[in-house]
């Protein structure tokens, strides 16, 4: 029961000058709750349509099924109350009680016999209804009311305690585990690798991301299936051909590599020259996507870390920094894995996929024709399938042998760098698909551990055994909270039996 303060509107005597707002505020606190009961005294001497304590309760009540009026001052104003009570124009829905107030220094027993005789005697207030006269009534109608209100409420808010204890009990099992030995926080460790080393497997490995069910970054395969495809739609982009000097990359390269010998074959070493100034020319593509796979798994390994060693703040930042370390020793290793595999393009020219010798006999097939048409002036361009009107005015001081050796030389090449950037593309796919699982499987467990017992970084299982001060504090609240929602349970169970027997009588 709250007795609060009435409405003050002018502040006087040293009262703060928003007095109102301050009352207002504190009594709209206690009546806007559905459990409270509001008890609206009303002086008999005012008109009720324009109390403020009114218009306050009907903001909270509108329909007034949790407001009972009790009308002082009976003695006072008797001549209308009858019509004011009975009337009800402001609807006050628990209904009315009309008292009389204790005046000098009566006493309690003395009062209640005064008031008595009042409505008994008095030719007005005589009238009004027994049933809603005199302090007794006001009492008894306040405990069937408040029992009315118990058995209403009490299961709502035997709902929102069980609600509550399972929040604090849910938050209280999310803390770190207090370790009270190295045996027990080496454990709790293979245990967050353990978890982090499931959680990587599943989404970078097996392509099972319902741990992520709507955060798409973390739906680990389809994204590097994004960035490979992409990254092989890069690299084999045909680039734009400049065909104003078409072949004469060809013919400077194999005028340096020209020997005594038969004018119809084709230097091997031409040929590598051409193929080498190829790979140069993408040799930073692949280096620049094994870096951008490797910055993306980084994200991710960071974000599992995170999440399977949030209970251990004390050590998350260890863990995150071996994470990094790893990371960047991986990378290190696949930029110089990826280099190798570019780099071997250059030492040698060899593949046995057939496609090979069938684009380049679809492709030397226009050979003769367009030799033909450079010797003898027939036109500026020749339309060449595979590459379109190329220039050819530029050609005529050559010799015929020179331009077959280009052509076939060029055809040659064009049939085998398509060959050669697929197999770059394959290479790395396998390469990824294996160090991915190689990282998950083996290094990452391995370069915590490392990092976790190296004194040198601190001693990661030691300082298991802490815990900050902000985790002990939030322990130690939880657990006060838990305890009263248990005991809070208790008591309203208890209540509920208690009005489960009285029903029963």
């Amino acid at each position: 029961m709250v007795d609060l303060p009435g409405i003050t509107r002018v502040p006087v005597n040293g009262q703060p000058e928003n007095i109102y707002e301050q009352i207002s505020g504190m009594v709209m606190k206690y009546i806007e709750p559905q459990e409270s009961i509001i008890l609206n005294v009303l002086s008999a001497t005012v008109d009720f349509t324009t109390c403020e304590s009114i218009r306050m309760s009907k903001q909270v009540d509108k329909t007034g099924e949790r407001t009972l009026a009790v009308v002082t001052k009976a003695d006072m104003a008797p001549e209308g109350l009858l019509q004011k009570v009975t009337a009800d124009d402001v609807s006050i829905g628990l209904g009315y009680v009309c008292v009389r107030n204790r005046i000098g220094e009566e006493t309690y027993e003395e009062a209640r016999i005064q008031e008595e005789l009042l409505f008994k005697t008095h030719p007005m207030l005589s009238m009004i209804n027994e049933d809603i006269v005199g302090i007794p009534v006001l009492a008894h109608k306040l405990t069937q009311i408040q029992g009315m209100m118990i058995s209403r409420c009490l299961p709502e808010i035997e709902r929102k305690i069980n609600e509550k204890m399972e929040i604090s009990v849910f938050e209280f099992n999310k803390l770190p585990i207090v370790m009270a030995s190295s045996g027990e926080a080496l454990m709790a460790l293979m245990d967050i690798i353990g978890s982090a080393k499931e959680s990587l497997l599943r989404i970078l490995v097996q392509g099972d991301f319902s741990e992520f069910p709507d955060d798409q970054k973390m739906h680990c395969t389809a994204r590097l299936a994004d960035m490979l495809s992409q990254f092989s739609d890069n690299l084999q982009a045909k680039p734009k051909e400049n065909l104003t000097e078409f072949l004469m990359d060809e013919i400077k390269v194999l005028e340096e590599c020209k020997c005594v010998g038969l004018p119809n074959f084709i230097p091997r070493s031409a040929f590598l020259a051409i193929l080498s100034k190829h790979v140069d020319d993408i040799h930073d593509k692949p280096v620049e996507f094994i870096k951008e796979i490797w910055d993306y798994i980084e994200v991710v390994l960071s974000s599992v870390i995170a999440k399977c060693s949030d209970n251990f703040p004390q050590i998350q930042s260890a863990i995150k920094r071996a994470g990094r370390n790893l990371m960047s020793k991986t990378k290190e290793r696949s930029v110089n894995r990826v280099t190798e595999i570019v780099e071997m393009e250059k030492l040698t020219d060899y593949t046995c996929n057939p496609d090979y010798m069938t684009s380049w006999t679809q492709k030397t097939a226009s050979q003769l024709n367009f030799v033909n048409s450079v010797l003898n002036d027939d036109d500026d361009n020749f339309s060449l399938p595979g590459f379109g009107d190329v220039q050819i005015s530029h050609l005529r001081n050559y010799h015929a042998h020179l331009l077959q050796q280009a052509f076939d030389m060029k055809m040659r090449i064009s049939s085998y760098w398509t060959i050669v950037l697929r197999r770059i593309v394959d290479n790395l796919a396998l390469y990824l698909q294996f160090s991915v699982k190689n990282l998950v499987n083996s290094q990452f467990q391995k370069e915590i551990v490392a990092e976790m017992v190296d004194p040198r970084a601190g001693g990661g299982i030691e300082r298991m055994l802490e815990e900050s001060p902000s985790v002990a504090s939030k322990r130690e609240k939880l657990k006060n909270s838990i305890k009263l929602l248990k005991e809070s349970k208790d008591v309203v169970a208890a209540i509920v039996d208690q009005n489960s027997g009285y029903g029963d009588r």
